[in-house]
């Protein structure tokens, strides 16, 4: 007995150690088939058998498994689960194919990420991808179009400058309503560079510092719209964050792709102005009947003299040039000549990445040219970037990103300027370009100043250089517990040389002038904070808190020169005379502690709770520090049972969330200070009261409020997004009227309140797949609206303070809605234009007038349908924009639609003007210093909706056999298109228009004399090694 016992025993465990020795460990790498993204999470399980593991944070897995028969099974939410027979490797590196690409999706939330399907708030993603090579110099501006609620628009076609960005409308009056841009978790305080100067008289930096970015090494772009995604941002997120990922190397054989592009570039629109012939007929025109107003015949030679008509034909003998008017010898088209027909677009880009499991990395390089479409007006951009990540052990990852740029940009003149290009349009076009000489003409021969006058005899040069780069630690503390610590900083140097000579408007009769600024911007900041991952059974726990600390300063010197001896000296240090100068320097910081717990349970029931606290140094002593909380859950319906077996949905969720978000940016550093300044007097210094303290100024908050649908249906082919918001913001802030007697005109103070709510609806669709041809649609449209429900006590109104514009502060309407006379037409009976007063009737006395809410800058709706087709190896993308009930006041319409009441050239409506009686239009009867309808109005009030062809591109990638001779990996041809159509009403230049000199948060829709947006056509190479 005891013989057979221990026979047992031994046979147990020689089987034993035999099944043993058959056990082996699989390990590899899941990413995604589409661009080999990392994926976490992933389940992978030894089939018929309960033995599973799952993905890490890099897309890693190590599994012990019975025998080389198993089979594994790799599944993934939103992803095509697939099934691997281990054989006799070892390791198993799997490509997992999307099923709806947007569920699962791995998406960066700020201080960790989600995927798709479990996130609670509303986040828009956008890939680097979707928007590469896009041949604009700002990223911004390849973002138009793409994401619901985001509504991107460029102030006019002046190459590397100004863009408004607004997700879910306009929350400030006077702060910042730009969104906070977060590079690599470093936050870019954008607005400040953007133009609003901290102090006094201290000029700001110009152009764009977004610029300052090559788009073509982000990765991607995450939109966090509502409040429970951006809160964990805290007082900086009431206007939307973004969140903005470069690109990362993988191991693997190192890659390398180069891309050319060479392309051409024009006005979207010509507006067209008079004739030499129709210039001359209406000027005569108008100056007969503003003599026949005073009753004389100027056509009666004995009542010529002293007459309108005289004084027309005299300008018109001096506009000439010493050419014949009257048999319009010269027929100049000025217009034309305000544009570049040489602008070219040129951009080179080369990167390398690869790596091994230690130790990958990213190096790119890139050179942007950019001629711009008005003369005199160029961007170039150099720029590299180094990212690094290395495991240093299984348990301690350290990295670094850097990114370093330089721009140089040939700017213009503000659009309100002679100098501006645009402004040559109101030359008469009998007037010669050159006279006998070949020299330029200027006054007194043209109307006004002529602009190519600055070509040659103008110097107005930004040089940038910018630094953003992070380095960063990890430490796997205990399994599902981590740390990281982050320090990052964005450097900007800025350089600006402005020299006017002899020959310019400004540097006439000063013998030249020349001015040199100098700008430093240091931001810096650390991120440091824990995140702990519990999964069992069913729950799934996510938690994050940390704390962040940035600091800001911001250095700025400037000083003015005149009286050069030569215009080829330059340099302040040539001039004779020094006439001005500034230096200025200001610093802000914020300390903050901030936490976030995700659960989710059994995969369908979602919680989401953050908050953060911020301190800034900005406020006052008694609201130095905010509470900035959120809270959001979701409720995953298709995975309840009643849905399971349904074949039509695939997936749907329900959403909600509630939270605080802050503003703090864009109104200074020390505005709740009493400043003192320096001052002289009798030629000694002294001390003056500069600013009026308010030590109660706190923050701007916005309390928000979201529902969301998210749906996928027929296998996730129809897939897509449905939200309402509703976001209201107090304690606006606000220069606010003082007493005289104070010493001071204003206050800055928190004053009123401001609502904008809407809808979102975002749907993609896969047409065509799995054959030879594919098809996939994305529309996003979204409706936002604006509401200023207070402002400051028992105010109800503040018109606007420009006498060309409209724009008005009005409790109950949209911020920035036209407020002024309404016109009426014209009188069919003398052609005298006609305004409404405010008891409906009309009258020719422009005093008498009524005012009424003529206008809205503010959409009605945005949005944007993106098709992509593709045949084998041929694509074709396309991407059509709108924007759509909205209208622009054209501020240069009393010049330039003014019925001749002046010598400015006319547009082509004029041609339609009153003439005799009984006639019926809408341009009132010419008359020279009439002032016939030209004051501020709703004549001057445009429909600016529009459809666009935003981006187009057809491409085609060489197959794989030619590249295997070729010895390439990849070889693409395309020709992009951007803004090649656009279909509207609005008569001016381009609809998407917000003039430069006066662009603000009230101040929206204005045109004046601002150049139309880029039409480009570019070619393009890109090949990988």
């Amino acid at each position: 007995m005891r013989k057979t016992f221990i026979i047992t025993v031994f046979c147990l465990l020689i089987t034993c150690l035999y099944g043993y020795g058959q056990s082996f460990s699989v390990s590899g790498k899941i990413v995604t088939s589409e661009d080999e993204t990392s994926l976490a999470g992933v389940t992978i399980q030894e089939k018929g058998t309960t033995n599973g593991s799952q993905s890490d944070a890099e897309g890693r897995y190590s599994l012990q498994v019975s025998s080389p028969n198993a089979t594994l099974i790799f599944s993934f939410v939103g992803m095509v689960s697939k099934e691997e027979l281990v054989g006799n490797r070892s390791v198993i590196d799997v490509k997992l194919t999307s099923d709806s690409r947007s569920l699962g999706e791995v998406v960066v939330t700020g201080f960790g990420s989600q995927i798709k399907r479990d996130l609670t708030g509303n986040i828009a993603s956008i890939k680097g991808a979707d928007i590469q090579n896009t041949p604009v110099p700002n990223f911004n501006q390849a973002l138009q179009g793409r994401a619901a609620g985001v509504f991107v628009e460029s102030n006019s076609g002046k190459v590397g400058e100004g863009i408004k960005v607004r997700i879910r409308g306009t929350g400030s009056i006077s702060a910042s309503n730009d969104p906070l841009y977060v590079i690599d978790g470093i936050p870019v305080n954008s607005s400040a560079l953007a133009g609003s100067a901290t102090s006094g008289n201290s000029p700001a930096p110009s152009g764009n510092p977004l610029a300052d970015i090559n788009f073509n090494d982000i990765e991607s772009f995450e939109i966090l719209k509502d409040a429970s995604a951006a809160a964990i941002y805290g007082s900086r997120a009431a206007n939307g964050v973004v969140l903005i990922t470069t690109k990362k190397g993988k191991s693997g054989k190192t890659s390398l792709t180069a891309n050319v592009q060479y392309g051409f570039n024009k006005p979207t629109h010509l507006r067209g102005f008079l004739n030499a012939k129709q210039y001359v007929e209406l000027l005569r025109e108008a100056a007969i009947n503003s003599d026949a107003l005073e009753g004389i015949n100027s056509t009666d030679p004995a009542q010529y003299e002293d007459s309108w008509l005289e004084s027309a034909e005299g300008r018109l003998d001096r506009y000439s040039g010493g050419t014949d008017w009257r048999t319009q010898q010269t027929n100049t088209n000025w217009e034309k000549l305000a544009f570049n027909d040489a602008s070219r677009t040129k951009i080179f880009d080369i990167n390398a990445s690869g790596g091994n499991e230690k130790t990958r990395f990213y190096i790119s390089a890139g050179y942007n040219d950019q001629d711009g479409i008005l003369i005199g007006n160029d961007f170039k951009r150099l720029s590299g970037r180094i990212n690094l990540d290395h495991d240093i052990n299984s348990r301690l990852k350290i990295g670094f990103n850097m990114g370093l740029s330089r721009t140089i940009a040939n700017r213009l003149a503000q659009d309100n300027q002679f100098a501006s290009p645009m402004q040559i349009i109101a030359l008469a076009p009998i007037t010669p370009v050159r006279n006998a000489a070949g020299e330029i003409n200027d006054r007194p021969v043209t109307t006004y100043y002529n602009p190519l006058m600055e070509l040659g005899n103008k110097k107005f040069q930004t040089t940038g250089y910018r630094n953003i780069g992070s380095t960063y630690l990890a430490y796997n503390i205990v399994k599902g517990l981590t740390f990281r610590t982050e320090f990052g900083f964005d450097i900007l140097n800025q350089d600006e040389d402005i020299f006017s000579g002899v020959k310019t408007e400004v540097g006439q009769s000063v013998n030249g002038q020349g001015s040199s600024y100098f700008y430093r911007t240091v931001n810096y900041n650390t991120n440091n904070y824990f995140n702990y991952n519990i999964l069992k059974d069913k729950h799934s726990i996510d938690l994050t808190a940390g704390m962040s600390f940035q600091n800001y300063k911001d250095d700025r010197n400037s000083v003015t020169g005149q009286d050069f001896p030569v215009d080829d000296l330059k340099k302040i240090e040539s001039a004779g005379k020094i006439t001005a100068g500034y230096s200025t320097s200001t610093e802000s910081s914020f300390l903050s502690y901030f936490g976030r717990a995700n659960y989710k349970f059994n995969d369908r029931y979602l919680l989401s709770v953050s908050g953060r606290v911020d301190g800034s140094s900005k406020f006052g002593k008694d609201s130095q520090y905010g509470f900035f909380p959120a809270v959001s859950g979701g409720w995953v319906i298709s995975e309840e049972s009643f849905l399971a077996t349904n074949n039509t949905i695939s997936f749907l969720k329900l959403r909600g969330s509630w939270g605080i978000t802050g503003n703090a940016d864009g109104f200074g550093d020390f505005k709740q200070l009493a400043l003192w300044g320096g001052s002289k007097y009798g030629g000694s210094s002294g001390l003056v009261p500069t600013q009026l303290a308010n030590p109660d100024l706190k923050w701007e908050k916005s309390n928000q409020i979201d529902f969301g649908l998210d749906f996928g249906l027929f296998k996730n082919r129809l897939s897509g997004e449905i939200d309402y918001y509703v976001k209201d913001t107090k304690d606006l802030i606000y220069n606010v009227p003082v007493a005289g007697t104070s010493g001071f005109a204003t206050q800055t103070a928190n004053i009123g309140s401001m609502q904008n709510k809407g809808v979102e609806f975002v749907l993609n669709s896969t047409n065509l797949s799995g054959g030879p041809v594919t098809w996939t649609t994305s529309l996003n449209l979204s409706r936002n609206i604006n509401k200023l429900t207070k402002l400051d006590g028992e105010t109800q109104l503040l018109p606007g303070n420009d006498g060309r514009f409209l724009n008005s502060l009005i409790v109950g309407e949209s911020i920035g809605v036209f407020y002024g006379p309404k016109y009426a037409g014209v009188d069919p009976a003398n052609g005298d234009a006609l305004y409404y007063t405010e008891n409906g009737e009309t009258t020719n006395d422009y005093n008498a007038a009524g005012n009424f809410v003529v206008g809205n800058p503010n959409p009605d709706w945005i949005g944007g349908i993106t098709n992509t087709v593709g045949y084998k190896g041929v694509e074709l993308s396309f991407l059509f924009q709108g924007v759509f009930g909205n209208q622009v006041t054209n501020g240069a319409g009393g010049f330039m639609t003014s019925s001749f009441d002046w010598y400015d050239n006319q547009t082509l409506e004029t041609l339609d003007r009153w003439q005799k009686p009984g006639d019926i239009t809408n341009e009132p009867q010419l008359r020279l210093a009439g002032g016939n309808g030209t004051s501020a109005s709703s004549r001057y009030v445009y429909d600016a909706s529009y459809v666009r062809l935003k981006n187009i591109t057809l491409s085609y990638k060489l197959p794989q056999a030619v590249l295997q001779k070729m010895k390439l990996s990849s070889l693409r041809l395309y020709v992009t298109g951007v803004n090649l159509l656009t279909f509207t009403k609005y008569p001016g230049w381009d609809p998407e228009v917000n003039t430069d000199y006066r662009a603000g948060n009230r101040n929206q829709g204005s045109d004046f004399y601002a150049a139309p947006q880029i039409k480009s056509l570019t070619f393009g190479l890109s090949l990988g090694l």
